[in-house]
């Protein structure tokens, strides 16, 4: 089930959506996505992220940050788990910065706002329903973005510069892109670290790995095809690049052999 955001939230979250675990499900793997996800176990279910080899058992509310890898998640017949997507630009605005600490991580948000994520969690459960549920997520994320209005100018900026990373067909130039919108490459490497999470040739290249691995799931071009119009400079880059984010190269997903995750 998919929900979509209030007003003020609109330009910061994509949306959420509602996931239960019919069976039990053992390394499900997923992909880098480009966002962070805000995620509440509403259920009385168990999940485990295995990031880099690493388990990590999923807590009541969780902040699952950007992933640069391909990730295996492990849920027990049950599990429900509420998801607000933010957008890759907005992230400082709900959570405490640097973001790059949540990178390849799963973070339990009491850990960083103490007993204002318990009391959140509290009122989510007692909400009776799902849709009142989403409305608690919904009024917790706009309170946090009424305490975060000093950064709306850096946010605004930002969008500008992620909107023109993912849409460039080419290769990721800093000067080029430093040059563009008058800052030091420096500044535009931290800003990206602090409120992103990833550098922006790193955002760029798991833009770019998503364009294509939509074209691969639409099925109507060549997987030569695809790798030119996203960029790639041969099939052979296509390849290294695709199976650093998944593990396996792109003619094996078009041949359904893994199924990709959210």
């Amino acid at each position: 089930m998919q929900y979509q955001p209030s007003l003020p939230l609109k330009s910061y979250v994509k949306g959420y959506w509602v996931f239960t675990s019919e069976q039990d499900m053992t390394n499900q793997t997923f992909f880098p996505s480009g966002y962070i996800d805000f995620a509440v176990n509403i259920s009385g279910g168990t999940a485990s992220t295995i990031i880099n080899g690493r388990p990590i058992d999923m807590p009541n509310v969780e902040v699952l940050g950007q992933l640069t890898v391909p990730t295996r998640l492990t849920v027990t017949r049950g599990m429900m788990v509420l998801i607000a997507r933010i957008f890759p630009y907005a992230n400082a605005l709900f959570f405490p910065n640097p973001i790059s600490a949540f990178t390849n991580d799963s973070v339990d948000l009491e850990g960083l706002l103490g007993k204002v994520s318990a009391e959140f969690y509290d009122r989510l459960m007692q909400a009776p329903t799902i849709e009142q549920k989403v409305k608690e997520l919904d009024q917790f994320l706009v309170q946090r973005l009424l305490g975060s209005k000093k950064r709306s100018n850096k946010v605004t900026m930002l969008e500008r510069i992620c909107s023109h990373i993912s849409a460039e067909g080419e290769l990721f130039n800093i000067k080029l892109l430093a040059h563009k919108y008058g800052f030091s490459e420096r500044y535009i490497q931290q800003l990206f670290l602090d409120n992103v999470g990833l550098t922006p040739r790193v955002f760029f290249h798991i833009q770019r790995f998503n364009k294509s691995l939509e074209l691969i799931h639409a099925g109507e071009q060549s997987l030569t095809s695809i790798a030119y119009d996203c960029g790639y400079f041969d099939q052979a880059h296509f390849i290294r690049e695709f199976k650093k984010f998944t593990g396996v190269t792109p003619s094996e997903i078009r041949a359904g052999q893994m199924v990709s995750g959210v």
